[in-house]
C-alpha cells in the first residue's frame, strides 16, 4: 500500500510540475512576485483538484469545474499564496465529487460512452496514461484533429465521434483547460481536457463539418516543416495583397446578412447556441469558409490567431458598451476573450493542418455564440470616441510624489499605469472570471499596444 501511494504520488508530480515557458512567444508573461511558496501552493490545488471534482458541479445544467484556471490566472499574475488558497476554498464550495465510471474506457470502448459525464473518470485514467505515454502533442493529433478522431465511415451521423466538435462546448472550456496545461507546461492538465472533451456532447456538427478534413488537410499537407516554424514565433509579415479575407470581413458581412435577423432570445447557454446552429449553422459555416488562410505565408498562423483575438474582443468589448447604458459584460461572449488567449499555445504544438482546423472551428463557433446573443452592431469609432486610455480609478488612489512626473496634479502622477489597478483587484475579487478576463486583456494591450491606427492588413475590407 506504501509503495502503491509513493506511486500515484510521484505520477501527480510528473503531471502536475511547477509551471514552465509556453511553446510559443504569443504566450503571456508571468507576472512578478511568484514565490516558491505560492507556486507550491498552486501545484497542490492543480493535484487536489485532479483526484477529487468531476468535470461539472451540477449535471444537469453542466456548469465547469475550472478552480483552476483562477488558480493559474491569479498565480500568473503575481498572487502569494494566501490569495491563491482562498480563491480555491471558495470554488470549492460548489464543486461535486468525482463519479466512479461503471467501467474502464478503452481503445475498444472509447467511442461507446462519448457524451456521457458518468464515465469523465474512466476517460481521464485512459488519458492520462495517453499523455504520459505519448505526449501531449501527440495526444492531441490523435484525438482531437486526426480525421478518424472526428467522422468515422460507414457510421451513422449520431454515432460520430467529433472530438474536435465536442472540445468546444460548453462554451469551450474543454480546449480552455487543454490550453492552460499546454501554456504552462502541465500534462495533466492536458489529460484533463482531453478527459472533459470526451464527455461533452457533438453540437456543432454543422458549423464544424466532414468536409473541413477533406479541404483542409490536402493544402497544408504541402506545407514543409521549416514553413511551419516560420509561422509560430516570429513577427508576422504583411498580410497577403491577393485574396485576403479578414475576421473583421467577416463580421462586416454577417452583420449584413439577413439569414440572421430576427433570432429569438435565449437565456440557457446551450438554448442559445443550439437554436442558432440547427437553423443558421451552414449560413456560418458558408462565411467561415471565406476567411482566408494560406499555409505557404510566413506569418500565416500568427496573423490569422491576431485577427481571432482582436474579433473576440470587440465581440465582447464594444458589443457590451453603450453610450446611454452601463457596460453589458457579457456572461458568453467574455468566454471568447479567455479562451482567445489559449490559441497561440494551442496552435504551437500542432502541425499545419491542425493550425488551420482549431482556428477555422474556433471561429465558427465564436461567430455561433455572437449571432446568438443578437449579433449587435460594432460601432467601433463611437467605442473609441467615448472611451479612455486613461479610465477613471474606481477606488482612491496613493497620493502622488510632491516632484511627480508630468506633475504632482496631474491624474497619471498617480496613475501612470491604468492596467496596474485593474489587475491588483482581479487578484482579490471574488469571481473567478475577472482574473482570467484581465489576463487575457492585459496580455493583449502588451503584444497589440502598438498596432498603428490605419495600418493595411486591419484596414482594407471587401465586403
Amino acid at each position: 500500500m506504501i509503495i502503491a501511494d509513493m506511486a500515484a504520488a510521484d505520477t501527480l508530480d510528473d503531471l502536475f510540475p511547477a509551471p514552465s515557458a509556453p511553446a510559443s512567444r504569443l504566450s503571456p508573461r508571468i507576472f512578478p512576485g511568484i514565490t516558491h511558496q505560492a507556486t507550491e501552493t498552486l501545484r497542490n490545488i492543480l493535484k487536489d483538484s485532479y483526484t477529487k471534482w468531476h468535470v461539472f458541479f451540477l449535471r444537469d445544467y453542466r456548469p465547469h469545474n475550472h478552480s483552476v484556471h483562477c488558480a493559474l490566472a491569479s498565480w500568473a499574475m503575481g498572487a502569494d499564496e494566501e490569495i491563491i488558497k482562498a480563491a480555491y476554498a471558495l470554488d470549492c464550495k460548489m464543486q461535486l465529487p468525482k463519479l466512479k465510471s461503471p467501467e474502464p474506457i478503452t481503445a475498444a470502448n472509447f467511442d461507446e460512452h462519448l457524451g456521457d459525464d458518468e464515465y469523465y473518470s474512466a476517460y481521464l485514467d485512459f488519458f492520462t496514461e495517453v499523455v504520459r505515454s505519448k505526449g501531449v502533442a501527440a495526444a492531441l493529433e490523435e484525438y482531437i484533429f486526426d480525421a478518424k478522431a472526428n467522422f468515422v465511415a460507414g457510421r451513422d451521423a449520431d454515432k460520430q465521434p467529433e472530438m474536435l466538435n465536442r472540445s468546444m462546448d460548453g462554451i469551450i472550456h474543454s480546449l480552455i483547460h487543454v490550453g492552460h496545461g499546454l501554456e504552462f507546461g502541465l500534462p495533466g492538465l492536458v489529460a484533463e481536457g482531453l478527459a472533459w472533451t470526451a464527455v461533452h456532447f457533438a453540437s456543432s456538427t454543422t458549423v464544424i463539418p466532414p468536409s473541413l478534413w477533406e479541404t483542409i488537410g490536402p493544402a497544408a499537407a504541402a506545407e514543409s516543416l521549416a514553413s511551419r516554424f516560420l509561422g509560430l514565433g516570429k513577427q508576422a509579415s504583411k498580410a497577403p495583397a491577393q485574396g485576403n479575407t479578414h475576421a473583421f470581413t467577416v463580421l462586416a458581412r454577417i452583420l449584413k446578412d439577413s439569414r440572421f435577423d430576427d433570432i429569438p432570445e435565449a437565456e440557457h447557454y446551450a438554448v442559445v447556441y443550439s437554436n442558432v446552429e440547427s437553423k443558421h449553422g451552414e449560413a456560418i459555416a458558408e462565411h467561415v469558409r471565406a476567411w482566408s488562410f494560406d499555409h505557404m505565408s510566413p506569418g500565416e498562423v500568427e496573423r490569422k490567431t491576431e485577427e481571432l483575438v482582436w474579433a473576440c474582443v470587440m465581440i465582447y468589448a464594444i458589443s457590451g458598451w453603450s453610450k446611454t447604458e452601463p457596460f453589458n459584460a457579457d456572461f458568453f461572449n467574455v468566454h471568447l476573450v479567455t479562451s482567445s488567449l489559449f490559441l497561440s499555445s494551442i496552435a504551437a504544438v500542432l502541425k499545419p493542418s491542425s493550425q488551420e482546423l482549431l482556428l477555422r472551428s474556433y471561429f465558427a463557433v465564436c461567430l455561433t455564440w455572437w449571432i446568438g446573443r443578437g449579433r449587435p452592431e460594432l460601432d467601433i469609432p463611437a467605442f473609441f470616441a467615448e472611451t479612455s486610455a486613461y479610465p477613471t480609478p474606481i477606488h482612491a488612489t496613493p497620493a502622488p510624489h510632491k516632484d511627480a512626473l508630468p506633475s504632482a496634479e496631474s491624474p497619471k502622477a498617480a496613475m501612470p499605469n491604468p492596467w496596474f489597478p485593474l489587475i491588483e483587484e482581479a487578484l482579490v475579487i471574488p469571481d473567478d472570471h475577472f482574473p482570467k478576463t484581465m489576463r487575457a486583456l492585459a496580455h493583449y494591450g502588451e503584444i497589440y499596444g502598438c498596432r498603428v491606427p490605419g495600418q493595411p492588413d486591419f484596414a482594407e475590407r471587401r465586403y
